[in-house]
């Protein structure tokens, strides 16, 4: 009776130390499964920007869809001056702080970044959220105020030059899809961009910080305060066969 008591007891011990175990294996590929699901999602989000992950996953982009979205070219003033005074890693340094620095600007007007091009950022939004409280101009002038914000360090690091951005403004339709075998990327497509870089192209000729066109200007509606639109006139754009009327803020 002894005998088989002790049989039972370690039956028993093996049994529990069995299902622990089971236990564990199932825990640990649970937090496995949800670590990796993580760090997936983080990269993607890295990748593309926020709030893309879930229509990445869904396959929203893998077949081009047509949506109206305002874009904003964001370009570096002076950048072949400053990298000439800079050198090239200097200059890299530069550029990083102040993408660093633009970036929660650009996400608290809601904007999406599309890419970055050397020292210009490519900024877009959906219609109704970049109309939204005007929040596409908004996006430039808290961009502008937070470089001047740091305008001291960027003095200290980088011998006198503070960064200064300008800016170009359009919207209408583009189509959004997958493209890319070996590298996969999520792409715009439309005349909306080539003309948004050409108003951009402006600024320095025309003497401003900011040009939109009357398309986008109409699409905003009434503004709020303290913005105060000017007409600079009908302007003809590089590769454009009709002028386009510009406004600046």
């Amino acid at each position: 009776e002894i005998s088989l008591g002790l049989v039972g007891s370690e039956m028993c011990i093996r049994d529990r130390s069995e299902i622990a175990s089971l236990s564990f294996i199932t825990n640990y590929l649970l937090w496995l499964i949800i670590i990796i699901s993580t760090l997936i999602a983080l990269l993607v989000n890295d990748k593309y920007g926020p709030g893309v992950f879930v229509s990445f996953l869904l396959g929203k982009y893998f077949h081009p869809k047509r949506e109206e979205r305002i874009f904003m070219f964001l370009d570096l003033r002076g950048s072949t001056t400053i990298a000439e005074k800079l050198g090239e890693r200097r200059y890299f340094d530069f550029i990083k702080d102040v993408f660093r620095d633009s970036t929660p600007e650009v996400l608290k007007s809601k904007g999406e970044i599309y890419q970055y091009v050397g020292d210009e950022i490519v900024i877009s939004w959906k219609k109704d959220i970049g109309t939204l409280n005007a929040n596409c101009l908004q996006c430039f002038f808290d961009t502008q105020q937070r470089l001047l914000d740091n305008a001291a360090y960027y003095r200290e690091k980088y011998d006198g030059i503070v960064p200064e951005f300008k800016a170009g403004l359009h919207f209408g339709f583009v189509m959004v899809g997958e493209i890319g075998i070996v590298k996969r990327d999520i792409a715009y497509s439309g005349d909306v961009l080539n003309t948004t870089a050409r108003i951009q192209s402006k600024c320095n000729e025309l003497g401003v910080n900011i040009l939109l066109s009357k398309h986008l200007l109409v699409g905003l509606g009434a503004l709020p305060n303290p913005f105060k639109p000017r007409e600079i006139g009908e302007i003809d754009l590089r590769g454009k066969q009709h002028s386009v009327t510009l406004y600046t803020v």
